[in-house]
């Protein structure tokens, strides 16, 4: 599943070459499971609105759209970051579940199986959203939030307050998006890694430098995560179709039986919460 990291270098991708452009038709697909709002509700959203920002929220991309107004500035520099609306002439909601993508298309490329919407542009471009196994979800709103706290800006007293007392392992925590939204397992297990906490670890067992070690871990993974462009272990690509090269930085992550990195101490895999986690028995103690 696509984590903070691709989420957010495919939003500023979004945002490099549609901002500023306008929705002429929606076409959507049969398949019922991608659509969390009504066919029609999305499509009375979208359709001739002007699209002001494309933003991450979490695990989401938002287009902020615009129902009048100056026309926007396509590739326009905002920070994108847990960024606000401009205004409010709806949102657009994608969240991109497992092999979710949203690609911008000219008309005369092919479309993909597993299409289940596109959006043609003024421009004469088009907004596909690909998803083969159909966990993805779109959906309109207004004053879309995500549930927990942004990773990247949260601080340190609130980071270290949100696990403080939690009798449940570390690693599940962090992936609770109602605590930090973004956060999944890749970026969980490589967190861990770098601040020495082994993923069964209870949160309350943890002491305020423990937190603070995670707290800083979290944060430089993502930051380097999305600097290189997200990892892609599976099907993820940005919105141009290019793949990221984060995966070639992971410690621990997929790499059970292999040597550590540090230590040369074989990397084990656990299961906690029906998920799979990564570490290293030395460096983690």
């Amino acid at each position: 599943m696509p984590e903070l990291p691709e989420v957010e270098t495919i939003a500023r991708g979004l945002h490099k070459s549609v901002a500023g452009d306008v929705i002429d038709s929606v076409w959507l697909g049969s398949k019922p499971e991608p659509l969390k709002s009504l066919p029609q509700e999305i499509v009375a959203t979208l359709e001739a609105r002007r699209i002001a920002t494309v933003r991450r929220v979490g695990k989401h991309i938002v287009f902020d759209l615009e129902v009048d107004g100056a026309p926007g500035r396509a590739g326009s520099k905002r920070k994108l970051t847990g960024a606000r609306p401009i205004q409010t002439g709806g949102q657009w909601i994608v969240h991109l579940g497992m092999t979710g993508r949203m690609l911008v298309c000219k008309p005369e490329d092919e479309i993909e199986k597993h299409t289940h919407a596109i959006v043609k542009l003024a421009s004469g471009r088009e907004l596909r959203f690909v998803d083969p196994r159909r966990f993805g979800r779109l959906s309109v709103a207004r004053g879309f939030e995500a549930p927990g706290s942004e990773p990247l800006q949260v601080e340190l007293e609130r980071f270290v307050g949100l696990f403080r007392g939690r009798k449940t392992p570390i690693k599940s925590a962090l992936l609770n998006q109602k605590l930090l939204s973004g956060v999944g397992n890749i970026y969980a297990d490589e967190s861990l890694f770098r601040a020495r906490i082994r993923p069964r670890w209870r949160a309350a067992s943890l002491s305020r430098e423990d937190l603070r070690r995670l707290y800083l871990a979290v944060r430089e993974v993502l930051t380097e995560a999305i600097e290189l462009g997200g990892s892609s272990v599976s099907d993820y690509v940005d919105a141009d179709g290019e793949e990221g090269f984060f995966q070639l930085q992971h410690r621990v992550y997929g790499r059970e039986g292999e040597p550590c990195l540090v230590c040369k101490t074989y990397i084990k895999r656990v299961v906690i919460a029906g998920r799979s986690s990564h570490y290293c028995p030395k460096c983690q103690k």
